[in-house]
């Protein structure tokens, strides 16, 4: 099973600044990393004009495009996706980090900065760890946001070295 890691924390405290961090951090190692944003907006990747875009203009429910370097495909869906659901589309990697996904039940790391944020989104219960600029809670594993190795660390011995 790989295992599924939530990034969250409120509004602007740099979830995706320390993701991107960490995830540098954890390919440095020789891990395969896949990643899942959540956007409850809604989004859009396909240019007007371009081919894909027509097709899906044209009615295609799922669309792919392929090249030497990489792959993609965009998928009509009725409802939202449990992330469960999009994780199965996911082999091949050996975990799987996601932000924005603060509501689903699997393991969170908050990110949390004193001078951004008020107050933790989550309840010392909820979380693996944290990635902040302060202690918050005394008895859950606390990383520096501006140094992703501890964390790293903390994730190869804890749950990267087991799938192995």
């Amino acid at each position: 099973m790989i295992p599924v890691i939530s990034i969250v924390g409120r509004s602007d405290c740099g979830k995706t600044t320390y993701l991107e961090k960490l995830i540098r951090e954890i390919k440095l190692r020789g891990y395969k990393v896949a990643t899942i944003k959540h956007d409850v907006h809604g989004f859009d990747i396909d240019k007007p004009g371009k081919d894909t875009w027509r097709h899906a203009q044209a009615g295609a429910d799922i669309v792919c495009i392929s090249s030497p370097e990489k792959m993609a495909m965009i998928k009509k869906v009725n409802k939202e996706l449990l992330l469960e659901e999009v994780v199965a589309h996911i082999n091949d990697v050996d975990i799987i980090f996601t932000e924005g996904y603060k509501r689903e039940s699997k393991l969170r790391i908050e990110v949390f900065r004193k001078e951004v944020c008020e107050s933790p989104l989550c309840s010392k219960e909820e979380l693996l760890a944290i990635a902040s600029d302060t202690t918050i809670y005394d008895d859950i594993p606390h990383f520096s946001v501006n140094d992703p190795a501890p964390m790293a660390d903390f994730l190869e011995k804890s749950l990267l070295q087991k799938n192995r």
